[in-house]
């Protein structure tokens, strides 16, 4: 038995969802996409910005990896 999610829908289902969707949510899916980008974004500055504070934190101690 196949338990994969999408794996029962073959891709015109797949489209004709996307199309509904598109649909209902169209006017709100850029700025969607764009808060989402966003948010990646500073995801990832943040883990950077952590793992600077860590390395600093490690020279400052004297130790290392």
């Amino acid at each position: 038995m196949n338990l994969l999610l999408f794996g029962t829908f073959g891709w015109q289902e797949l489209l004709i969802i996307a199309f509904i969707l598109l649909l209902l949510f169209g006017t709100r899916l850029p700025n969607l996409m764009r808060n989402l980008g966003k948010g990646v974004t500073s995801f990832k500055q943040g883990l950077q910005e952590g793992k600077k504070e860590d390395e600093e934190e490690d020279a400052a101690k004297g130790g290392g990896a």
